[in-house]
């Protein structure tokens, strides 16, 4: 590879980078300042510390320009959202009386205050809260925490770019606040807000900013006409400023498409690009247009959502050819790199050869600074990262522990017929209602209870040696007799087992199947506080044996009601795992489904009459664009099927989904042939009903009334009201009460309390008048 000159030295950067700590020392400090076991200025002091602490590995990797303000207490939208003052009214008096608590409470709510609305961060397992704009909203720049988090950087004698949510990406984000008529467009508040973006440059550039980054991915779905001439606007406004740094605008997750002729002409002075197999197209994209010249781009060729290592050499001519088409090339990952793990090298359990084909947000790092030496340098320069590189690639291409001949075979062997059920809804639904004899408007939860201090120290002295299987396992089993009594005690009609035993719905899973490596400290940031390990999906699937008959048949051989068997579904045991990228998505779905169906004909052969297979991620794995929607539908919807379909008809499939947008997938989600599903539904207002009604859903389904993604009760009344607003929907004799969720993250007595009031509310609506929509 030809040198560039000094002067156009390859840069290394980053976008973002995890915020947890290396022991999630930011989740402890967060939720102890929740329980008042530490003040505001300890929890300050904490999150500097982390920041200083990523500052420097990234310096010591090699990183040239490191972001600054991507940290964020609970999560950067809403952070957004405190720097524009978009801040919804009823929690204006929190946060002009306490903004740390204000703050808080605009995430999670409080006893009284309902939090902002949170769903799927495009298509990952990150949730942000939802801005609540309307035609009165009045923006205010507060670029405080930007301004700080910037001189923190500089202090340490580091180059800085600050990182801002863009105001385009920031208004399509939005949602029509509470009252505001629903067709309320936010976008059109756009001249509104540019002058306070524009303020908080000024002020940034003020405090020492060269470049700052204006994150801008909602460019990588389809936008329409009016959107792309906003986008125009926006960055011809900002871009025309004179008081301002250079603008780096930055997008990622896919492909640009009809936004990338739009922003090469705008008067910024980089683009900041996905050149991963996601974002391939962008090169053809970039060269159609005549690329950027004298132009910054930053080339995102490391992937900064999954972990397996990078290709050097297919990086390295991605690059090359990217050096005619710009007047600066950087490298950096194709996107944040909050949504992979920390630090591969902590993980000792994992075999060593699987080791050497991971990397996560450190080893990505130095693989970002690698490829920036060897774009200045010549390939020279990396002679020897280059060989390791082909040597772990190689292993893994030719290792045993990727491929299973069975496995391979028996997916290949699936028809069309093996996903569907032997009999129509009309018929099923007939036979189990004969069979369960549920009550009008039945009860339910979503699938976990509260995991316990007392829980999760038995699971810690278990994996240390303290207390053995058999004394962990009746801790196990006191749990399960605890859910089931407090069930029928309040009223449940279809009970759980509250899923005592797992540590993820995802992780538990895939500790038992083949071809899944768990990680120890491979954590993730999914929402706020709430941190997961998602499982390394390395090699061919299949299931040894049950994996949860025994906990179910336990939990049912005390009580009479019905108790459901709870799977996590192949869709979503694919999203929140990270990916083998050596097969197509859609064979892997097969392998899962298969494994999964397993199990579930072992739970109806012990005698489990209702099974719930949970996709929440189905929604959130659909592909941004439209054009690729249908592809991703089939496979994900027959491996859904694959799982289900070899049961009886009086055996009763639910599905459960949450935290995302339904509208555009009802069709999918009809397709499924569930049963019954369950879906969040709270701090949405029932929207989710409005649209099964609207496309004809014929089935059963559950719209949630009780969020529990906040620590607050919801009272019986409320939840009687947003039962009622589900009727206005959904007949009375196909519709179900739950919460949004599963209750893992809650505490038992605001768990108590909520289905208490919830169990209230439908034997009100059941004795009630006969306004209930039936």
């Amino acid at each position: 590879m030809t040198e560039q000159s000094a002067a156009a030295a390859a840069r290394a950067t980053v976008y973002g980078y995890p915020r947890q700590g290396r022991n999630r020392e930011l989740k402890k400090a967060v939720e102890g300042y929740w329980k008042g076991r530490v003040d505001a200025a300890a929890l300050r002091e904490t999150a500097a510390g982390l920041r200083r602490t990523n500052w420097r590995q990234l310096a010591d990797a090699g990183i040239h320009e490191v972001p600054s303000g991507d940290f964020s207490y609970y999560d950067h939208v809403l952070d957004t959202s405190v720097m524009v003052g978009a801040v919804p009214e009823r929690h204006r008096a929190a946060v002009d009386a306490d903004e740390t608590q204000g703050y808080f409470a605009m995430a999670r709510g409080t006893q009284d205050v309902a939090p902002l609305e949170m769903t799927k961060w495009f298509d990952t397992n990150y949730h942000y809260l939802v801005p609540e704009l309307g035609p009165d909203t009045v923006f205010a720049a507060d670029s405080t925490k930007q301004v700080a988090e910037l001189t923190e950087a500089l202090a340490l004698g580091l180059t800085a770019r600050p990182v801002l949510l863009g105001p385009v990406t920031y208004l399509l984000l939005a949602k029509p606040a509470p009252g505001v008529a629903a067709d309320f467009e936010p976008l059109t508040l756009l001249d509104r807000l540019l002058p306070v973006y524009a303020e908080i440059l000024a002020d940034l550039r003020a405090a020492g900013a060269d470049w700052v980054q204006l994150d801008e991915p909602a460019l990588v779905q389809d936008r329409t006409p009016a959107e792309l001439t906003a986008v125009a606007r926006t960055y011809r406004e900002l871009g025309g400023a004179a008081d301002r740094p250079k603008l780096l605008v930055a997008s990622y997750f896919g492909r640009l498409g009809d936004a990338l002729p739009v922003l090469a002409k705008a008067p910024v002075d980089g683009l900041a690009m996905d050149f991963t197999e996601s974002g391939a197209a962008n090169l053809e994209s970039l060269a159609a247009v005549g690329g950027l010249p004298g132009k910054r781009l930053v080339a995102g060729v490391v992937d900064g959502r999954n972990i397996w290592i990078n290709d050097f050499e297919k990086s390295l001519a991605t690059l090359g050819t990217l050096l005619g088409l710009a007047g600066q090339v950087d490298v950096s990952a194709s996107c944040s790199l909050l949504h992979v793990p920390l630090d591969a090298t902590a993980e000792g359990d994992i075999d060593p050869e699987i080791v050497r084909w991971l990397a996560f947000a450190r080893q990505k790092s130095a693989e970002i600074a690698t490829l920036a030496r060897a774009l200045t340098e010549g390939t020279d320069a990396i002679t020897a990262e280059l060989a390791a590189n082909r040597a772990a690639l190689a292993s893994r291409a030719g290792s045993a522990l990727t491929r299973d001949p069975a496995v391979r075979a028996r997916a290949a062997a699936v028809t069309d017929a093996d996903g569907r059920r032997s009999q129509p809804y009309a018929v099923r639904t007939a036979a189990q209602r004969a069979h369960l004899r549920l009550p009008l408007l039945p009860t339910t939860t979503i699938g976990s209870f509260p995991q316990t201090t007392e829980l999760r120290t038995a699971r810690a002295d278990l994996r240390k040696g303290r207390i053995d299987t058999a004394g962990y396992e009746e801790r196990i089993r006191e749990e399960i007799r605890e859910v089931v009594t407090f069930q029928e005690k309040t009223g449940i009609d279809v009970l759980v087992h509250g899923e005592p035993e797992r540590n993820d719905m995802v992780q538990y899973f895939a500790e038992q199947l083949t071809g899944y490596v768990a990680t120890r400290h491979g954590w993730v940031q999914s929402y706020g506080t709430r941190y997961v390990r998602p499982p390394v999906l390395v090699g061919d699937i299949s299931r040894p044996e049950p994996m949860t008959v025994r906990w179910t048949s336990y939990a049912q051989s005390l009580t009479d009601r019905p108790v459901k068997g709870m799977l996590t579904g192949p869709v979503t045991m694919l999203a929140w795992s990270f990916v083998r990228d050596d097969q197509p998505l859609g064979d892997t779905a097969r392998q899962v489904a298969l494994a999964l169906r397993d199990e579930v004909d072992d739970l109806e052969a012990a005698g489990t009459s209702v099974i719930q297979v949970d996709e929440p991620a189905l929604r959130e794995t659909l592909p941004l664009r439209a054009a690729d929607h249908a592809g991703y539908l089939a496979w994900a919807t027959e491996s859904f099927r694959l799982t289900t379909a070899g049961v009886r008809p009086e055996t009763q499939i639910h599905t459960h989904m949450c935290y995302a947008e339904f509208g555009d997938i009802v069709q999918a989600i009809d397709d499924l042939d569930a049963d019954v599903i369950s879906l969040e539904a709270a701090r949405s207002h029932m929207q989710v009903a409005g649209e099964l009604a609207s496309h004809g859903y014929p089935r059963e389904a559950g719209p949630g009334v009780y969020d529990i993604h906040s620590p607050r009760v919801p009272s019986a009344e409320e939840a009687t009201a947003l039962l009622r607003k589900g009727l206005e929907a959904i007949p009375a004799e196909r519709l179900w009460v739950n919460p949004d969720c599963g209750l893992k993250t809650r505490g038992w007595p605001e768990t108590r309390a909520s289905l208490e009031n919830l169990v209230t509310a439908a034997r009100a609506i059941r004795t009630g008048p006969a306004d209930d929509g039936s």
